[in-house]
């Protein structure tokens, strides 16, 4: 057994375990876990300060998870566009391909509580099918191995997916999208990226929400992903209390630039049932981008989006940068509120 296999056996996975670590009254914790699974390993939760902060937030539950205003089960509508149990093909050229049900610790704003920790829905069993689906569809050019965390796998696991999929003509990119960097970086061990390398080109999405989770041994693990010419971009969730501080985001954002992770999105929080208590204010996001852009590097600014609820996919949102536009000139504010002109071209 590895190393990083013996910490996940010591994860606390019951409210029984979460009460007496944290003092909490079993009361206020009674049901949490069947809402969602609780997973939390030693690792991530060494980074735990004190009660209530950043990294707490994001996987002890909560009394809040109980109230529903609202808020959905699937809120991408993900099931409409799966045509077989693994796969979800919702843009023109790409899918995910969702072939583990577990994590290395579980996000309690979790867009898909109502699959992960559960096999029977997503589930070894079903990658012949997604991989059938996929060597029948030459318009999907790129996919996304996902889940739960694929990295949660065995690598000889690992490799068979990626190696089917590289079979595949018309594939040209396989991304992996994964917590483990953050959650379990013991996990990204020389065997795994010596593998990894065979499957170019192979990108990697990985997932921080706070600047606190790229400790020392965390940039270690993405620094030997970087090495293996993996391209590496982030997505963060805009979470209420653990990052909706324009500090807190542009340090984040310039420590990813910094251990080689191109900030790639930061996410308005799903709709998901339970995560009321998670949501900001979409003008917070729009806050914190204009906090980003123009003051720091511009390869550490993301783009922020909200994957629009019913399936509608990823959109942008910028903040007014642009003020007005005629067929005489183009009126801009820049970062620091000054405004500009840019005429337009004479000649049509």
């Amino acid at each position: 057994m590895e190393q990083w296999q013996k910490i996940l056996k010591k994860s606390l996975t019951t409210v029984e375990e979460i009460s007496e670590r944290f003092n909490i009254p079993i009361e206020e914790l009674k049901g949490l876990d069947k809402v969602f699974d609780i997973k939390i390993n030693p690792y991530y939760l060494s980074l735990i300060k004190e009660k209530g902060d950043p990294i707490y937030k994001q996987v002890i539950p909560d009394l809040a998870e109980l109230q529903q205003d609202k808020l959905f089960s699937d809120p991408l509508c993900e099931e409409k566009d799966s045509p077989v149990p693994s796969i979800v093909h919702r843009y023109p050229d790409r899918c995910l391909f969702l072939v583990s049900h577990d994590c290395a610790s579980y996000c309690r704003f979790c867009t898909r509580k109502r699959k992960v920790g559960d096999p029977t829905k997503i589930s070894l069993k079903f990658i012949d099918q997604g991989i059938k689906y996929i060597a029948s569809h030459p318009e999907i050019r790129d996919v996304i191995i996902s889940g739960g965390d694929p990295l949660l796998l065995s690598d000889k696991q690992i490799e068979s997916i990626l190696s089917r999929l590289r079979k595949i003509k018309h594939l040209e990119i396989l991304r992996i999208g994964t917590r483990v960097p953050c959650y379990l970086p013991q996990r990204i061990t020389s065997r795994l990226v010596k593998m990894l390398k065979k499957y170019h080109p192979l990108y990697m999405n990985v997932h921080f929400n706070h600047p606190d989770e790229l400790t020392p041994i965390a940039v270690k693990a993405l620094g030997r992903l970087a090495d293996a010419g993996i391209p590496l971009g982030d997505q963060t969730v805009l979470l209420k209390g653990v990052n909706d501080d324009p500090v807190v985001m542009k340090k984040l954002m310039q420590k990813l630039l910094a251990a080689r992770v191109k900030p790639y999105y930061i996410y308005q929080t799903d709709m998901v049932y339970g995560t009321e208590h998670f949501r900001t204010s979409v003008e917070k996001g729009l806050e914190i981008i204009k906090s980003i852009r123009g003051w720091t590097s511009g390869m550490a600014v993301p783009q922020f989006v909200i994957d629009a609820p019913g399936g509608g996919g990823k959109i942008p949102l910028l903040p007014e940068y642009l003020q007005e536009i005629n067929e005489n000139e183009v009126v801009l504010k820049n970062y620091e509120g000054k405004i500009f002109h840019y005429r337009q071209p004479t000649v049509k």
